[in-house]
């Protein structure tokens, strides 16, 4: 089996292996931070836990309730906001699948001394979106203070806003190594 500092000394050799470590613990990172928000934010889209309250739980595709002992779920409204909602959750994590994407063809693929301009792109997109999507939601939700809450997907989403905006950043910043 090859050693991961083997391989990259390999394909760059002229580099020194103090500074190739660090930047495989750079990319390392990069790479973790983003396999991290795309988790969040498929989670967040996914999970029935955008309010929640005493015997409700809603999302953005179901409202479920507990009746009877049995969990009964119907569609959400057709409300144009909820329906926003959802489109902006679905594009952030397109936006940020593909710039997962683009990172790693431009991490093979871009000339020695490149930005990942393209990734970040997409990533600093996919942050607006979950953030315009997590606005619409707290403006727009039924106002049920003394029921209901807002759940941990809500929070969870709220959470991916600033991590995938700093990932764009770094990726903005982060150039190929001459």
């Amino acid at each position: 089996m090859v050693n991961l500092s083997e391989f990259f000394l390999f394909c760059f050799p002229c580099v020194p292996l103090d500074l190739l470590e660090k930047m495989l613990l750079i990319l390392l990172g990069v790479l973790i931070l983003h396999l991290i928000i795309l988790i969040l934010l498929i989670v967040s889209t996914a999970v029935s836990a955008w309010s929640v309250g005493g015997q409700r739980s809603t999302d953005l595709w179901y409202n479920c309730m507990i009746n009877n002992g049995g969990y009964h779920c119907k569609p959400a409204s057709s409300e144009d906001w909820i329906q926003a909602v959802q489109a902006l959750m679905i594009l952030s994590l397109l936006f940020c699948f593909f710039s997962l994407i683009a990172f790693l063809y431009q991490l093979f693929k871009l000339v020695k001394g490149g930005r990942f301009f393209f990734t970040a792109i997409f990533q600093i997109l996919a942050s607006v979106f979950v953030m315009c999507a997590a606005i619409i939601y707290t403006v727009m939700s039924p106002d049920d203070a003394s029921i209901t809450q807002f759940g941990y997907a809500y929070v969870l989403a709220w959470v991916a806003f600033p991590l995938c905006l700093i990932s764009g950043l770094i990726y903005i910043v982060l150039r190929k190594k001459e």
